[in-house]
């Protein structure tokens, strides 16, 4: 899988819902009620992201998680990016406790 050009990913990133593009990398902000729920659904993604060893960069602030994709490897975005994000959202997201 090789470095995708920005056309290709400006139109392939309209099929992800709330994925944006920054900095070349595909991020997306998540919103919790509270710390543990938000620890629960980071736990969730690092388990499919081991599962396919291709793992995001990931920053938790109290209830919010911010997670960035990019495929260091080859210094950009590629489809293991957007084949993540998608993994991503069919992630059960953790009950509002």
């Amino acid at each position: 899988m090789g470095l995708l050009s920005m056309e290709e990913v400006r139109r392939k990133i309209h099929d992800l819902k709330g994925w944006e593009l920054y900095d070349n990398m595909l991020q997306k902000k998540y919103s919790f009620r509270t710390f543990k729920v938000a620890m629960q659904f980071v736990n969730r993604v690092a388990e499919l992201a081991d599962s396919v060893d291709h793992h995001p960069d990931m920053m938790i602030n109290y209830n919010r998680v911010l997670l960035k994709l990019t495929t260091h490897s080859q210094g950009g975005i590629t489809d293991r990016d957007f084949n993540l994000a998608q993994k991503i959202d069919q992630v059960e997201k953790p009950p509002m406790i």
